[in-house]
Formats: structure tokens, sequence, C-alpha cells
């Protein structure tokens, strides 16, 4: 008795690849592009243009990417690794259609700022990586039942008023900066505002960068920077790998993190829809499971939290290249930048007036991005229960209190999102139950997700 074994023809080969989102048509010629057209994802120009376009996505994501772990005090190689793998698996488990970069995500710098005062950065690692998880949890059950669900737990007077108690709950983490470090702070500050506005194309989008190049030029002739690191660092060798340790509190630190990179995700996922002229909506899941997984490989080994990068989109914009096989390069660029430790360490040298004077941008963009969700969805704040959710919620951030309970100690994050979803869930029950307040059935069923910006 005998059997045969045939193997895998072309076709099956092709046929994997095409669902792995690994197989590019050559656009045109290769070489040029239209004025009328666009590069397709599934499309790529000649390799060397390709590469050219990988390395702009990869100098678009740098400055926000390295500052993450720079002002949180983790290692920027390992960042930089997490960040280029998030990528690549990104790519793959949304097959190809949506081109977008995963790098550091600013919403982490508040919760592991806190995990790490209370359990150090091992402890820090657990909650990244459960935050990961709980992401990619999320966006399973996306991708079976859709977004309904998430629009209902979270209206946009929830959502927005989540995303903007992040943001100003680190307002204070700048006043040290301003304080004892001014010029460098005010410097850097300033350098971001105008380069934002005085540049056009990349170097516009390249702001943030432009802006830690000049603080950390002041900062050096000041003497505010340190190389001894970059002399004991090795030339070649692996990223400062670690592995993280679970406490139950800091699931609450991380918890409200999870709904902002849903918003941002699902943002990100419609604009390059609008973009490319594609329905990219049944990608959603895919995505958020995507981000998941790379924020908790990411916890595993020693990053920080990703998160889809609207830096990105204005590379593709401006080049109207939206091919995925820029990204691949741009992934393998960044892994490969994280086996150069003098690298990391000049990164690392980045002094504390140069993060500072970024943070007052960042966070304040951060703040602003919920703003922009009320906008975008036209919350009516002359409602009270719309008024009191809000105003809650931001204030309990903002006044950034320690409960402890039961061993447990909630941060202005943890307590500030508790009070926004509490608030709003249990005024509009009563107002509906005793009709003292009209609740819109709309806030509930229409969303739109914050859309990226120039600067994220």
């Amino acid at each position: 008795m005998s059997s045969t074994h045939s193997a895998p023809t072309g076709s099956d080969s092709r046929s994997a690849l095409d669902k792995l989102g690994l197989k590019w048509t050559v656009h045109g010629d290769g070489w040029h592009i239209r004025p009328s057209e666009v590069v397709a994802p599934n499309e790529r120009l000649a390799w060397p243009n390709t590469i050219g376009v990988g390395v702009q996505h990869v100098m678009a994501m740098f400055g926000a990417t390295v500052l993450v772990p720079t002002i949180t005090g983790f290692p920027p190689a390992a960042a930089l690794f997490f960040s280029g793998v998030g990528t690549l698996l990104f790519l793959l488990l949304t097959q190809g259609k949506v081109p977008s970069y995963l790098g550091s995500s600013f919403a982490f710098i508040a919760p592991i700022t806190a995990a790490t005062s209370q359990h150090g950065m091992a402890g820090a690692l657990g909650g990244v990586l459960m935050a990961g998880v709980l992401l990619f949890l999320v966006g399973v059950v996306v991708q079976m039942v859709g977004t309904g669900w998430i629009h209902a737990l979270m209206p946009p007077v929830v959502m927005g008023t989540i995303v903007a108690l992040i943001g100003l709950n680190l307002a204070s983490a700048t006043t040290a900066g301003m304080e004892e470090l001014t010029l460098t702070t005010f410097s850097t500050m300033g350098a971001i505002v105008l380069a934002a506005v005085l540049f056009k194309g990349l170097l516009g989008r390249l702001s943030i960068l432009v802006g830690i190049v000049v603080g950390y030029l002041v900062a050096l002739a000041q003497g505010q920077v340190d190389f001894a690191p970059i002399s004991e660092a090795g030339i070649i060798g692996l990223p400062p790998f670690q592995t993280p340790e679970f406490h139950f509190n800091v699931v609450f630190l991380f918890l409200p993190v999870v709904f902002v990179l849903v918003a941002e995700n699902i943002g990100h996922v419609r604009t390059v829809g609008l973009m490319t002229r594609h329905d990219l909506t049944p990608s959603y899941g895919r995505a958020l499971m995507a981000d998941g997984l790379a924020t908790t490989l990411s916890g595993l080994g020693g990053g920080v939290g990703n998160t889809t990068y609207a830096e990105n989109i204005g590379v593709m914009a401006s080049s109207r290249v939206y091919s995925t096989a820029a990204y691949w390069v741009a992934g393998l660029t960044a892994i490969a930048l994280a086996f150069f430790p003098k690298f990391g360490a000049l990164i690392a040298t980045i002094p504390a007036g140069v993060a500072a004077g970024a943070g007052i941008i960042l966070y304040g963009m951060i703040g602003i991005m919920g703003a922009r969700i009320w906008v975008q969805n036209k919350v009516d704040f002359s409602n009270t229960i719309f008024l009191m959710t809000a105003g809650a919620g931001l204030i309990i951030a903002i006044a950034d209190p320690t409960i402890v309970v039961g061993g447990a100690e909630f941060g202005g994050i943890a307590l500030g999102t508790a009070a926004t979803v509490i608030v709003y869930h249990v005024m509009t029950l009563i107002a509906r139950l005793r009709g003292s307040e009209p609740v819109s059935e709309n806030d509930e069923e229409s969303y739109s997700a914050t859309e990226p910006g120039k600067l994220g």
C-alpha cells in the first residue's frame, strides 16, 4: 500500500502570501506616481524607492517612540525592538490591508510612571502586558460582534473624557522642568511649536524630533548632558530585555489606557480607509488584536505599550505611498537599530528638560484629543448629565489623589475613569426612569472615533 504526497503548488504558495499581505504588485514602472494616482497597500514601488519611503517612516516615528521610554525610564532600545516587531505583527494580522506603524503610546506614560513608583520597572511591565491582553480580547469581541457594545459602554462624552483625563493627569510631570530647567524646557517646547508651522511636508511632521534636537543642543550648551553611558555601551549587542511581575492593583492603572487604544486604533483604521478609499471596517477587530498582541509581547520583554501612529499617516499623505512593503522596511529597520547599544545609550542621554518640554506639547495633545472626540460627535454640554460626567472625571484626574483600598492603591487616572463611567451610567439610568433629563439615544449609537492630526 503506497501513498503519495504532493508538494505545494506555486498557486498555493502565492495564495498564502496574499493572505499574509506579503505579495505586492509593482505600481506602474516602479519609479513614478502620476498626479492622480496613489500606491495602494498591495502595491509597491521599485525596491530602492520603497526602502526610501520606509526610512521616512522610521524618521517619522522615531522622536515620539523613543521619547516615551526616555520619560518613563525604560530602555529605548527595547522599545524600538518591540515597536518594530509589533509593526510586523500588525501587518501580518491585518493581512496587509491596513498600512500602519506601531510606535510607543503616550497614553502609557502615566500608568507606567505610577506603577514603577510602586513596584519598579518589572511591575510596570506587568501592567503593560495585561493592557495588551485586554486589548487583544476586546479585538476578538469586536471581530465577532462589531463595535456597538463599545459605543454603548463608552459613548462620546465618556470616551472623550477618559482620553482627556490621561493627558491632563500628566500635567504636573512637567512642573519640575519648567521651574528648574527653564531654558531647556521652553526651548524644546518652542522648537516643536515653530517646526510644526515653519516647515512643510515631512519635516513639519517631524516637529517633535526637531524639538528634541534643538532642546538637546540647548541642554548641551548648559552642561546638562552626560555622555558617560555612551562610552560604556558596546557597539553591537542585544537590547536590555526584562521580564514582568504581576500586581493586582496595577490593573486599575492600565485599564483606562485600553479605552484610549481602542479609540486610537478605530480612528486610525477609519482614517486610513478614507485615504485609501477602501472600507476597512471589517479590519477593526484585527487591528485591535494586532495592537494587543504587540503590546503584550512588549510588556513580556521590556518595552512600552504600542499604538497606531498618526505621524506615519502624514508620511503616506505627503508621499501618496500606502504600500505595506514600506512598513516592512520600517519595522525591520527599527529592529536592526535596537541591536546597537551605543545608539540606545545616546538616546538615553536626552536630559530631563527636553523630556519636560516635549511633554508640555504631548500631554496637552492627549488632553485635546479627548476634546476632539466631543467636538466631532457634537456632545451637548448643556445636558447636565454630560456636563457632570466630564467635569467629575477631569477634576479627579487632575487632582490625582491616591486612595488605598484593601492594600491596593488607586490613582487619579483609575479613579477618574471609574467616576466618568459610573456617573454617566447612573445618572442616565435614573434620568430615563424618572424622565428628569433628556438623554439622546443617538449619543450611544453614533460614534466617530478621533481622527489623527498632523502630530497624533
